[in-house]
């Protein structure tokens, strides 16, 4: 990208979880659900000392993309680290199960995901954990008859529980600054100590779970700039392929034969893995 074009795109990954739903649905056709105004808090943070936020960190808005019905549910990064609790995760499963009845009743509606998480929240375990399964059901019925695009652009990435919906998802859009994991680098780094993962080492972190390497390695679907008009004209072009004729997770007999082909007792390196997804073992 040249010098001319960085000082006139307009970054998505600086964008909070609300003007990244306006950046891509068409003008003039959004509408919120569940929104702050409607006080949709958390019971549980507050009791332990947690300021509360009025939408849960979760942002619903239905409208239209390239003209076409769509809801977008964004998760904002900035609060408790994008992490998914009864109230927020509730606000996603129901949105995605009321664009599946649509379907079902001659509406098509698309969905769109806005990752940007670490998982389920510590303080609601139990209850993130159901309604992250909620989720997860809710991609599965609704992609049967619309493609559910999932988008992590970045500072927070997809950690946890969020991750498999990410999987699940008919495609995945990263960008450079994205990451993507079942656990978040901290977390590694507590369990297995420093000299296995050490969670400061940003060069290390990206190569392995950076946008870049999940497109090496065909975890995700399309890499993009961090630019919303490239964002947007991406997800426009990805629902309009419509739903793919096996998703991901179909092929999870593939990723098995994947990782039964890696070597434990060897440390990874980023080309190992990589070779390993798209090429079978190395010799």
């Amino acid at each position: 990208m040249n010098h001319a074009s960085l000082l006139n795109r307009e970054s998505f990954v600086e964008l909070g979880a609300r003007a990244r739903v306006h950046a891509l649905l068409d003008p003039g056709t959004l509408r919120e659900l569940a929104g702050p105004f409607d006080q949709l808090v958390s019971p549980w943070l507050e009791r332990q000392g947690v300021v509360p936020q009025a939408d849960d960190g979760v942002v619903v808005a239905k409208g239209r993309i390239d003209g076409h019905p769509a809801v977008v549910l964004a998760i904002e990064g900035a609060f408790q680290g994008g992490s998914l609790g009864e109230v927020g995760g509730a606000k996603i499963a129901g949105a995605l199960e009321l664009a599946a009845q649509d379907n079902r009743r001659g509406v098509p509606t698309r969905a769109v995901i806005l990752f940007e998480t670490g998982g389920v929240r510590l303080q609601e375990a139990n209850l993130g954990l159901a309604a992250i399964a909620e989720i997860h059901a809710g991609i599965v019925d609704l992609r049967r008859y619309q493609p559910v695009v999932g988008v992590i652009a970045g500072t927070v990435g997809c950690f946890g529980g969020m991750s498999i919906a990410a999987g699940l998802c008919s495609c995945l859009v990263v960008t450079r600054e994205a990451r993507l994991g079942l656990n978040g680098p901290a977390v590694i780094e507590q369990e297995a100590g420093i000299a296995e993962y050490d969670s400061r080492d940003r060069p290390f972190i990206w190569s392995f779970t950076g946008g870049e390497q999940r497109i090496a390695t065909g975890l995700a679907d399309r890499y993009v700039e961090d630019d919303s008009d490239a964002i947007r004209t991406t997800v426009r072009e990805v629902l309009a392929q419509g739903v793919p004729a096996v998703h991901r997770s179909e092929r999870y007999a593939h990723y098995l034969q994947r990782l039964a082909e890696y070597d434990p007792a060897r440390q990874p390196e980023p080309q190992t893995v990589r070779t390993i997804y798209t090429h079978g073992a190395t010799p």
